[in-house]
């Protein structure tokens, strides 16, 4: 038996603070036909079930095409059985608007319910602040058979404070072979007991720089009275965050040369942005608008991010007479913060010099 543990899909997400608006119509687009390339990778494999768990859509209010399709995908797939638990984000956006649920459909409500699937059971509560830890105790399952438990939220020790906060103490010794958690957009898989494992899959797709690297879901396979997790990587594209040290050069063809070698492998196809860091002179030729105007076609998307310190030293400047000297002293002795010292540094000297 084959299941995909999947979650925190966010379709319909604005994504409009973090790219320009027609790259993000663009994402929104591309993320929605990530969710059906995973439905018909799991017909042509076939997957017995698919796990929802959690933030399928981002808002209460979602575009009819969204809507449209994942009701499509679940229709035109009638052999896989989709177990759909909402997320502190789904808000019934999506339920509310179904007549009667499709029979390979299948949902949950705020208390325990369990489906039986071949050898597998699965149980899931839809958990809020109010009840996440009330309702681990009332949590009862045989010591026989397959047990997969699907949950939303913040996975802690002892709970907390957090958006949906459980406790893992609580569903320690309890059956469980697969806790399938949504919430956390990264993969992460632990033991939970001698029997079983936690495991949050993370989302299908990055939508911001907060959400770098690999995405997917996990493939369960459940043989011999065991159940198999891997990780499969599955995003379209992937963000990347690229951390460059341009300590000491000085002309922007260094910097460029710099920068070009720390993302040469990163395929043209993804997401980037570029934090430069490191001190630099405040004389340095240094244009962050220049270097992503100059990478703008080699990447979907690339942002650049100055993160550099001054290399300033105020005994240099001790007994310069120019009027660079004299700027110099004058803002190292005002009673800002290093921040905005650094900021009128680095404007005021590329001024003297005739850049501004």
């Amino acid at each position: 038996m084959k299941l995909i543990h999947c979650a925190d899909l966010h379709l319909d997400a604005r994504m409009e603070s973090s790219l320009p608006r027609e790259k993000a119509r663009e994402r929104r687009l591309e993320i929605l036909r990530t969710f059906t390339r995973m439905v018909e990778r799991a017909s042509e494999e076939r997957v017995d079930a698919i796990l929802l768990c959690g933030d399928v859509f981002d808002a209460k209010t979602i575009s009819a095409r969204a809507r449209n399709c994942v009701l499509d995908a679940i229709l035109q797939h009638p052999k896989i059985t989709f177990y759909y638990l909402q997320g502190n984000h789904d808000q019934n956006s999506f339920l509310n608007e179904l007549e009667e649920l499709p029979e390979n459909l299948k949902t949950f409500g705020s208390g325990w319910t369990t489906y039986e699937q071949g050898e597998v059971s699965i149980t899931g509560a839809e958990l809020s602040d109010q009840t996440a830890d009330r309702i681990l105790d009332r949590l009862f399952l045989d010591m026989s058979g397959i047990h997969i438990v699907m949950l939303h939220g913040t996975a802690a020790e002892y709970g907390g404070k957090e958006q949906g906060g459980f406790s893992l103490r609580k569903l320690r010794n309890r059956n469980i072979d697969y806790l399938a958690l949504g919430h956390i957009h990264s993969f992460r898989r632990e033991r939970l007991d001698d029997r079983g494992v936690w495991s949050y899959c993370g989302c299908l797709e990055g939508r911001g720089f907060d959400e770098c690297g690999e995405k997917g879901y996990v493939l369960l396979e459940v043989q011999d009275g065991k159940v198999k997790s891997t990780f499969v990587p599955f995003a379209g594209r992937i963000l990347h965050e690229i951390t460059v040290d341009i300590s000491g050069l000085m002309i922007q063809e260094e910097i460029q040369r710099r920068i070009q070698e720390a993302v040469e492998e990163i395929p043209r196809k993804d997401m980037v942005k570029i934090v430069l860091t490191g001190e630099v002179s405040p004389e340095a030729e240094k244009d962050t608008v220049w270097i992503e105007k100059w990478l703008e076609d080699d990447y979907y998307f690339l942002r650049v991010k100055d993160e550099t310190r001054l290399a300033i030293c105020p005994e240099d400047y001790q007994y310069d007479i120019s009027l660079k000297g004299e700027f110099v002293r004058l803002v190292l002795a005002a009673r800002l913060s290093k921040e905005e010292k650094e900021q009128i540094l680095r404007l005021g000297i590329r001024a003297l010099a005739g850049e501004e």
